[in-house]
C-alpha cells in the first residue's frame, strides 16, 4: 500500500542546509525588454496625391500646434515638401493626454527611417540607415528582337535596361551591329539588408555582347566626373555624337539614293529612318541648341539642334516636342526632345535622322565613328584595371540568374 509522502517540516529543512544538500537555485528572469507603453497609440497613415505633411497630421486629429514643432523638427533631416504620395507614416499618441502626439516615424526609401519623438525638452529627430549588404547577380541572353525588351525577359531590372540600352547607343548602331541571335552577358549589384530583404536595385557593372564583327566588353568605372563605361583598354564609350538617338530601333530606311515611298522618284535620302512605335522617346544625339522646332513641310514636326563643333542633327516626321523646348533652349546629349510620330510625308511611324558637318554636307550616321571623349591612363588605369580584374574573378564563381554578396 502506497503511502502519501509529506514535505519535510521546517526543521528537516535546515539540517538538509547543514549537510549540503543539493538545492536547485531559482531561475533568473530575463532582463526587461524596451516596450511600447501600454498607454500608447500606434497608427499608420499613407499619403494621397497633393497632401502634405501638416495636412495628413490634421486629418488624423493632431492640433497643429503639435503639429507644427515635430515637422520643423523633421525638416533638417527630411524636407517634408519630398513627401510623396503612398508613403507611410506612422504615429505614436497618448490616448491618456487626449491622443497627444509623442512620436512620429517614416521611412523615405527602403532602409532609411526617420524618426521624429517628444523628449522633455522639445522635439528631436533621429536618422537610422539599414545595414546593407551588396550582392552581385549574372544574366545570359540572346538578342531576338528589341535591346530592350530582351534584356528584361533575361531578368534586368527595367530601369538598368533603359539606361544600358542609352549607354550602348553611344557607340552600337543597334540594326548594323547587333543581329539577332547575338548572347550578351549582364553582371550588375543588388543592395539588401541585413535579412535579405531588396533595398533597391545598383548599377550595371559589366556588359559584353557580341557584335557583327567584333566583341564588345564594357566595365563601369567612377570617375571625378562621375561613373563611365570603358573597353577592356580604359578607352570610353562615351561619344561626342549618339548613333543611335532612341531607345533600340529597327532601321527601316539607311542612308542614301533610293525610291520615295510617296513621291515615287528616286532621290538621295541624307539621313537614316528608324522604325519605332508612336511615342518612343527621341534623345539629342549630343549637347546643343535648339536652332530650329516646328512643323517643317514633308519633314512634318522637326527640331534641329546645332552642336558646339558647328554640326547640326535633324530629327523629323515626329508626333510631339519635349515640354518647354522652344527656340534656343539648350539640351544635353540623351534628353528627351521629342517623340515618334508619321507627321509630313511618312507611310507610318518613324524617325528621320540627320547628322550634317559645318559646312553642311550630310554624312551617314551608321557609317560615323565618333571619337571617344575618354582615355584612362597612369594611376588611373591601374586602378581600373584592378577594379576590372576583381569583377572578372566575381563573375567565374557566378551562375546565371545566381545572386551572391559581394566578396569585398
Amino acid at each position: 500500500m502506497l503511502r502519501r509522502l509529506r514535505q519535510p517540516s521546517g526543521w528537516l529543512s535546515f539540517a538538509c542546509f547543514l549537510l549540503a544538500c543539493p538545492v536547485v537555485a531559482p531561475a533568473q528572469p530575463d532582463p526587461p525588454r524596451p516596450l511600447i507603453p501600454q498607454t500608447e497609440a500606434v497608427r499608420v497613415l499613407v499619403t494621397r496625391p497633393g497632401e502634405t505633411l501638416s495636412k495628413l497630421l490634421a486629418s488624423a486629429g493632431v492640433e497643429p500646434d503639435e503639429a507644427r514643432p515635430a515637422i520643423d523638427a523633421l525638416a533638417p533631416v527630411f524636407a517634408p515638401r519630398r513627401l510623396k504620395p503612398g508613403h507611410e507614416i506612422t504615429l505614436r499618441q497618448d490616448p491618456s493626454r487626449d491622443d497627444a502626439l509623442t512620436a512620429l516615424i517614416l521611412e523615405p526609401r527602403p532602409g532609411r527611417a526617420v524618426t521624429v519623438t517628444r523628449t522633455a525638452t522639445g522635439w528631436q529627430a533621429t536618422e537610422e540607415e539599414a545595414t546593407r549588404v551588396r550582392h552581385l547577380v549574372l544574366i545570359r541572353g540572346t538578342v531576338t528582337g528589341r535591346l530592350y525588351e530582351d534584356l528584361g525577359n533575361a531578368g534586368l531590372p527595367s530601369d538598368l535596361a533603359l539606361g544600358l540600352v542609352r549607354m550602348l547607343a553611344h557607340a552600337v548602331d543597334f540594326e548594323r551591329e547587333l543581329r539577332p541571335g547575338a548572347p550578351f552577358t549582364i553582371l550588375f549589384d543588388r543592395i539588401r539588408d541585413a535579412e535579405g530583404g531588396l533595398l533597391r536595385d545598383g548599377a550595371v557593372l559589366h556588359a559584353d555582347f557580341q557584335l557583327t564583327r567584333e566583341r564588345l566588353s564594357l566595365w563601369r568605372q567612377d570617375t571625378p566626373q562621375g561613373p563611365e563605361w570603358f573597353d577592356d583598354n580604359g578607352r570610353s564609350l562615351r561619344r561626342n555624337f549618339l548613333r543611335t538617338p532612341l531607345d533600340g530601333a529597327r532601321v527601316s530606311s539607311a542612308f542614301g539614293a533610293r525610291r520615295h515611298p510617296i513621291l515615287g522618284f528616286t532621290r538621295m535620302h541624307q539621313g537614316v529612318d528608324f522604325a519605332a512605335p508612336t511615342g518612343t522617346p527621341v534623345l539629342a544625339a549630343a549637347d546643343g541648341t535648339v536652332e530650329r522646332i516646328g512643323f517643317a513641310g514633308g519633314y512634318g514636326r522637326l527640331i534641329e539642334l546645332r552642336h558646339p563643333d558647328g554640326s547640326m542633327t535633324r530629327y523629323g516626321h515626329l508626333s510631339g516636342f519635349a515640354r518647354g523646348l522652344e527656340l534656343g533652349s539648350r539640351v544635353a546629349q540623351g534628353e528627351t526632345i521629342g517623340r515618334v510620330g508619321s507627321s509630313g510625308l511618312a507611310t507610318g511611324p518613324h524617325l528621320h535622322y540627320e547628322i550634317a558637318e559645318a559646312d553642311g554636307r550630310r554624312v551617314d550616321p551608321g557609317a560615323a565613328r565618333p571619337a571617344a571623349t575618354v582615355l584612362l591612363a597612369g594611376d588611373a588605369l591601374q586602378e581600373f584595371q584592378e577594379n576590372r580584374t576583381a569583377i572578372l574573378a566575381q563573375i567565374a564563381h557566378l551562375e546565371p540568374r545566381q545572386e551572391v554578396a559581394w566578396a569585398e
